[in-house]
């Protein structure tokens, strides 16, 4: 457990100095990157997340992108 920890973490590391320098290069503002780098990791867990319950067929992405409220 402890090595699938440290290489979570590492991959977490190398994503958000990634995600920064890119959007440094891209917008030139330290604090838009730095926004964008903590933003976009967790839009994809969620973004993940129903990635998963697709592929395992818990959820049809069908149905989760038209799903619609009842009017009552």
């Amino acid at each position: 457990m402890p090595r699938d920890f440290a290489k979570t973490a590492s991959f977490l590391a190398l994503h958000l100095i990634v995600g920064f320098t890119v959007a440094y290069l891209v917008t030139g503002s330290a604090a838009m990157a730095g926004g964008i780098a903590l933003i976009e990791p967790m839009v994809n867990a969620v973004v993940f997340f129903f990635h998963e319950r697709a592929w395992n067929g818990s959820t049809s992405l069908t149905v989760l992108f038209t799903h619609r409220h009842a009017m009552g």
